[in-house]
């Protein structure tokens, strides 16, 4: 009687959570950690725990250029049916991203085995108190493009996909540009619409040798605001270092490079701070943003559970600070939306920047390596079996070198579609002129414009100078302006500036407007800057 007892309330406790943690693997589980799912075998998993529990919703943000639906769980208790029902909650938003690059498969594995594991009572709480959104193969073209001769430095799985997408970009540097289908799909379906306080982007390094298996950053673009970029370096982030490696018992560091891995006490760089990485975007948009690199040389399945339990450890973290995040999240947009509602002294916007040591040095636990000569004739470095701990300088706070003053608008003098679309997939909002109007207002006129040598992601980059002068301009009715006293206000800085490192000009969204057919010199950049607050009749 008893034992019927016992398994009566275990089946009420399966069905209420709709799992039974035992029926359901991943592949790298069910291979030995040999293997990594393919598409097919993500897509059956998402269906199998979505017909085991109602916590579980699913949504396709987009398609790959294959074709391949991009499917995203949504999970939590109660669950969300829509972005909307949560315009009143008070549960924080976490939005985990996996596979950006498909040979950096372990954030893909983990994710899901997180998915699964979520639904277990032991976390019942955390459902309560979380909204997750979780795409975990979002370059499902480049998974299926697998092959053994894939990152073949990497230690397992012996088969992986690749990091570009279906049409040779990487979608790691598609931040601002969004010319890949998969990266729109996130910034317009997932951002815009749920509006995560926190991401979490998982990635696999490219070869300094660590110790830890996990390491991780945060935003750094000095663009962001400076209090949220302080929060991450000096609260969160080592909080969350500190859970994972006390209840977690992983392993971990911060992410970045050593100057010189022979002398690594030399100094120690996360070395990429423009918004074309994700998770630089995020932090212009106002947002906590972490970026994962797993140890490329530690066993595929250490890095699966080293990153299966940061997302733990960054989940622990939020809930426990989650009234300073949204207070702060909620102080920086109104800071941008109010910017100019007042008196308030010019501020300025970075064009330039340098990386400086943070005000803390950091341990990092690497090996003594050897140099040695390859077949090829390059010097390289070989990681000997000495261990070696360095307390070293961070260089992982971005400054001002070069800046601009942060406008009150921009006014677009030709009807770009190209332009337009991409500032409707970032959510920025457009107004147009209602009648004509005149303004004073600062015109760039270039001195040089040139391509950079080397193609980047189907572009020749511009590299720019030149120089602001003022003028008197008439605009005619239905010219585009855009304001930066928005939440996106830093953003639109960023795409519209001529000399910025990321945007519009850079990426050569401008150039059939820049330079006559015949003839030698430049047209005015026809983007005119607002500097100062005025009277704007728009619609």
């Amino acid at each position: 009687m008893v034992r019927k007892s016992l398994l009566f309330m275990f089946g009420i406790l399966v069905a209420a959570t709709g799992f039974a943690q035992t029926e359901l693997k991943i592949v790298a589980e069910s291979s030995n950690f040999e293997a990594t799912s393919m598409y097919s075998d993500v897509l059956q998993f998402i269906d199998k725990l979505k017909k085991q529990s109602k916590l579980i919703g699913v949504e396709n943000i987009g398609y790959t250029v294959e074709g391949k639906e991009i499917p995203m769980l949504i999970m939590s208790n109660p669950l969300p049916k829509k972005p909307s029902d949560l315009q009143n909650d008070s549960r924080i938003v976490f939005y985990i991203q996996a596979n950006i690059h498909a040979g950096e498969v372990e954030g893909k594995e983990a994710s899901l085995m997180f998915a699964r594991d979520l639904l277990q009572p032991k976390y019942s709480e955390l459902l309560k108190k979380v909204v997750f959104l979780i795409v975990p193969n979002l370059n499902a073209d480049g998974n299926d493009h697998a092959s053994e001769n894939n990152r073949t430095n990497q230690n397992g799985p012996k088969v992986v996909g690749v990091r570009h997408n279906g049409a040779y970009l990487d979608m790691n540097r598609d931040g601002l540009k969004l010319e890949t289908p998969e990266m729109s799909a996130v910034i317009s379906q997932v951002i815009n619409r749920w509006n995560p306080e926190i991401v979490l982007d998982c990635h696999t390094t490219n070869g300094v040798y660590r110790q830890e298996p996990v390491t991780f950053s945060w935003m750094a673009n000095p663009n962001g605001n400076r209090e949220l970029i302080n929060y991450m370096r000096d609260k969160l982030m080592p909080a969350v270092a500190k859970q994972l490696h006390e209840t977690y018992k992983i392993e971990n560091c911060f992410y970045g490079e050593f100057n010189n891995m022979q002398y690594p006490d030399s100094g120690y760089v996360q070395y990429a701070a423009e918004p074309r990485y994700f998770v630089n975007y995020m932090g212009i948009r106002n947002r906590l943003a972490v970026l994962n690199e797993n140890f490329v040389y530690a066993p595929f399945k250490d890095r699966v559970w080293g990153c299966y339990y940061l997302m733990f450890s960054l989940t622990d973290m939020a809930i426990e600070q989650k009234e300073s995040i949204k207070k702060m999240i909620a102080s920086a947009e109104n800071a941008l939306k109010t910017k100019f509602s007042g008196a308030a002294a010019a501020d300025s916007f970075a064009i330039k920047y340098k990386g400086i040591p943070t005000p803390e040095k950091i341990l990092v636990r690497t090996y003594k390596v050897e140099p040695y000569t390859d077949e090829n004739g390059r010097r390289r470095m070989k990681k000997t079996e000495d261990k070696l701990d360095v307390m070293v300088d961070y260089i992982a706070d971005y400054v001002a070198i070069e800046s601009v003053v942060f406008p009150f608008a921009y006014i677009m003098n030709v009807p770009d579609a190209k332009v337009l679309e991409n500032l409707k997939k970032h959510g920025i909002i457009v107004e147009r002129l209602s009648e004509k109007q005149s303004f004073s207002v600062e015109e760039f006129n270039f001195t040089e414009l040139k391509p950079e040598q080397r193609l980047n992601q189907g572009h020749y980059n511009n590299l720019s100078k030149g120089a602001y002068k003022t003028i008197n301009k008439e605009f005619e009715k239905d010219t585009y302006i855009i304001r930066t006293s928005q939440s996106l206000g830093n953003l639109v800085v960023y795409l519209f500036e001529p000399l910025s490192d990321d945007g519009y000009v850079f990426w050569n969204f401008f150039d059939k407007y820049l330079t006559p057919q015949w003839g030698r010199g430049f047209y005015p950049y026809p983007v005119y800057k607002l500097g100062h607050k005025t009277e704007i009749k728009s619609y």
